[in-house]
């Protein structure tokens, strides 16, 4: 049976090799039994690594190297092809804009973003932050990775550049000329393979939060500075996408865990609620939040990089 536990601890230590078979350890983080998660497959998806929260029930995941997106629903658990993107493409973290109706996609090492228009599924507006990685790189010169929406417009991560990208956006929901805000602080460490990943916006988009998955750690980012500090208290190594509601913050760990944090009012420290784990989660990336859920999408890179699994899927838990 699948099971999922939870736990209440200050700080949790474990370890994941992505080429690899996952080594989960966990040490003095009492569990008990959960409600069974749900799995949302996606029909033919040859990878997966980000989500999106639409209107009402639904959702979009992407199919982390073909770069198409599916559209699915949450009450029905169902999912489906939606995009098919053009050859060359990647999706990785995305965020929907469902008031004017658009879709933004990371590209990962394309070095892109993409826009895309969530009635026709046509490309609205592309990208091109960094110059593409070569395939023999390693590490990636450029891993655009997660994206978040602000009053503004939209800020999105590079793992391996001390960066963030911001597409501003008009009143009419029209996405403008990118700009690239050098980040300063202990956001800007580029010292590992991959970085910067998961990002959030606090404040009506006044402060950002980014997650760095090579130091484990949480940090603030002033937008208009670029200046950054460590949320102290927070320990989540393997760090990936992020989700946030109020001061509730839930770390998306590639270790097969999310990590419940509670962030204090001036965001400088933070306190590990509850850890959440389950069987059926499998390098888990990314998440949204709805209706008292989290929605997971297991990226199954202990198969290798690129993945060799025979089905991707989407993990549904109590948060």
């Amino acid at each position: 049976m699948p099971r999922t536990t939870r736990g209440t601890t200050s700080r949790s230590r474990a370890a994941v090799l992505l080429t690899g078979t996952v080594a989960l350890v966990l040490t003095g983080i009492p569990s008990a039994a959960a409600t069974s998660p749900e799995v949302i497959v996606l029909p033919g998806a040859s990878s997966a690594e980000g989500i999106a929260r639409g209107e009402g029930d639904t959702f979009y995941a992407g199919d982390l190297f073909l770069g198409d997106v599916f559209r699915g629903d949450l009450e029905e658990g169902t999912a489906e092809p939606f995009i098919d993107a053009p050859d060359g493409r990647m999706a990785l973290g995305m965020v929907a804009d469902t008031r004017h109706g658009l879709l933004y996609v990371a590209g990962g090492f394309t070095g892109q973003a993409y826009v895309y228009d969530l009635e026709t599924t046509d490309t609205v507006a592309t990208y091109q932050f960094a110059p593409p990685s070569p395939p023999d790189a390693d590490p990636p010169t450029t891993l655009v990775n997660d994206v978040t929406l602000t009053r503004s417009g939209a800020w999105f991560t590079d793992s391996r550049r001390a960066v963030l990208y911001f597409v501003p956006i008009d009143r009419h929901g029209r996405p403008g000329e990118f700009r690239t805000f050098p980040l300063r602080g202990p956001a800007a460490d580029t010292s590992g393979d991959f970085n910067l990943n998961g990002i959030a916006a606090v404040r009506h988009g006044g402060t950002l939060v980014v997650a760095h998955s090579a130091n484990g750690e949480l940090y603030t980012v002033d937008p208009k500075t670029g200046d950054s500090a460590e949320v102290a208290g927070v320990d989540v190594p393997d760090v990936d996408g992020i989700v946030l509601h109020g001061r509730r913050l839930w770390a998306v760990q590639n270790s097969n865990r999310v990590t419940e944090v509670r962030l204090s009012r001036d965001l400088t420290s933070g306190t590990v609620r509850e850890v959440i784990t389950s069987d059926l989660f499998q390098v888990p990336t990314t998440a949204i939040r709805h209706d008292g859920e989290l929605a997971v999408v297991n990226a199954k890179f202990d198969t290798g990089i690129p993945p060799t699994a025979d089905q991707y899927e989407v993990v549904v838990v109590d948060d």
